[in-house]
């Protein structure tokens, strides 16, 4: 049984991408969190207590607490998701987004080539460090052309320019060191388990609430919408059939304004959850002041991995809208822990810390 090293394995992609891996694959997982506001080990279900699993409570930016597991657990590969990823939050308070997303990623790739310099053949050449990254980092498109892997950067926010970075630096590994690199690209993701500072599940829970649902400007920002399990199936096959070096673009090929997606979740609403009142949910929209530097349209040809591995979503947006909202209506519990904080206890009741 070999073992895989998923860093950020309790937040929103990580979480759906070990239920995939115990659901459907033989690996034995180590599953490194810090557990910062937006880790949340509830996510994992079934999956988090499979033996197949560990967690380990650890920093990224922590190098001795890395050198330890490698040592450890002797992983094939690492699987890097752990990340700030909130354009908003990275506006307000970039410090958080430099010292995770670069200087941790910089001691996840030292602690990596540590190890992996000390493996024997065949382990050595077979080993991967799969960083896991944004469309965000191309900066925004006109009203047509899609982002690929040839784009050029240039990212926009704090967040996007602190993942462009950490992006060079495992390209750096690569060429310097030979450290056997895939890096992906992804558009935005929905589904379940989403923390609710995101547009989706931010909208769904406060239409519920019935408070307002605050757009910026004219809602007219387009993105292309990428369903997690989805993105979990294509960081699966990256990461087992990638060859070293290589640049990975993932989309969901469903582009839709932020105002189609709020409308999209108030009439799902309407009909699996009407309001008491009889009103529809789309009176609750509300526009605000666009945010500094929103960047127009991202939208992403996804055609290479199709091409090459095989791999295209099965979800369309309103199949993937759908699960998600029915997620959330049915997952009462899990939406509670979060906004009340509750779901930070989790680890006290289920795991021993490190």
């Amino acid at each position: 049984m070999q073992t895989v090293f998923i860093t950020g394995g309790a937040g929103f992609i990580g979480s759906a991408l070990i239920r995939l891996l115990v659901a459907e694959s033989d690996w034995r997982i180590v599953n490194i969190d810090k557990l910062t506001y937006a880790g949340n080990l509830e996510s994992l279900f079934a999956a988090g207590s499979d033996p197949r699993h560990v967690f380990s409570r650890t920093d990224i930016c922590d190098r001795a607490a890395l050198d330890a597991l490698f040592a450890e657990h002797r992983p094939r590969g690492v699987i890097h998701l752990a990340a700030e990823s909130h354009v908003d939050r990275s506006i307000h308070g970039p410090g958080d987004f430099i010292r995770t997303n670069i200087d941790g990623t910089y001691t996840l790739l030292e602690a990596a080539r540590g190890y992996w310099s000390g493996l024997a053949e065949p382990e050595r050449s077979t080993f991967r460090f799969h960083h896991v990254s944004t469309d965000e980092v191309f900066g925004s498109l006109g009203a047509a052309g899609l982002f690929d892997e040839t784009t050029a950067y240039d990212p926009r926010s704090p967040y996007s320019a602190s993942k462009a970075a950490s992006d060079h630096l495992v390209r750096a590994w690569q060429h310097t060191y030979g450290l056997p690199t895939l890096i992906t690209n992804c558009s935005n993701n929905y589904g379940p388990c989403q923390f609710p500072e995101k547009l989706i599940p931010l909208m769904l829970l406060n239409a519920l609430a019935g408070k307002p649902l605050p757009i910026y400007g004219q809602g007219d920002n387009v993105r292309d919408w990428l369903y997690v399990d989805d993105h979990a199936r294509a960081l699966r096959l990256v990461f087992e059939r990638g060859t070293p070096g290589s640049t990975w673009c993932i989309g969901g090929c469903n582009e839709k304004t932020n105002l189609e997606v709020v409308d999209a979740l108030c009439a799902l609403l309407d009909r699996l959850r009407p309001r008491a009142d009889g009103q529809p949910y789309a009176t609750q929209k509300t526009f605000v002041a666009d945010r500094p530097g929103h960047d127009r349209r991202y939208a992403i040809d996804a055609g290479r991995i199709g091409r090459e591995l095989g791999w295209r979503p099965l979800e369309s947006f309103a199949s993937g809208i759908e699960k998600t909202v029915r997620w959330y209506l049915d997952h009462p519990d899990w939406v509670a822990h979060v906004q009340s904080g509750e779901y930070r206890n989790w680890i006290d009741r289920n795991y021993a810390q490190r």
